[in-house]
């Protein structure tokens, strides 16, 4: 049986993983791919402290794990969505050159 702390261990440098690339890409589609990171690290997480704790009838760490599965969806669907948008309107999708919100 693998202990507990090899799930944390992954789930953290999962996280760790995507979150260099949230901060270090450009790249508007490199960094929801860093954000989809994070919340696979944080299903891990969910589901190893569901399977080691001492109460298995209950479901819940695999319910919370399903909802953030549909918020990764959501996520995905509107974050490509605008990104398709903004490059048709500004014919990049470099983060730093997008400032249409600015004066």
């Amino acid at each position: 049986m693998v202990p507990l702390s090899w799930y944390l261990l992954l789930a953290a440098a999962l996280f760790g993983i995507g979150l260099f690339g949230v901060l270090v890409r450009r790249n508007a589609i490199a960094i929801l791919l860093g954000i989809e990171l994070m919340l696979n690290a944080v299903n891990i997480n969910l589901v190893s402290f569901w399977r080691y704790s001492d109460v298995l009838t209950s479901m819940s760490g695999q319910v919370f794990s399903v909802i953030v599965f549909a918020v990764a969806a959501a996520e995905v669907s509107v974050g490509l969505a605008l990104v398709i948008s903004v490059y048709r309107r500004r014919n990049t999708v470099i983060a730093d050159e997008l400032d249409m919100l600015k004066w």
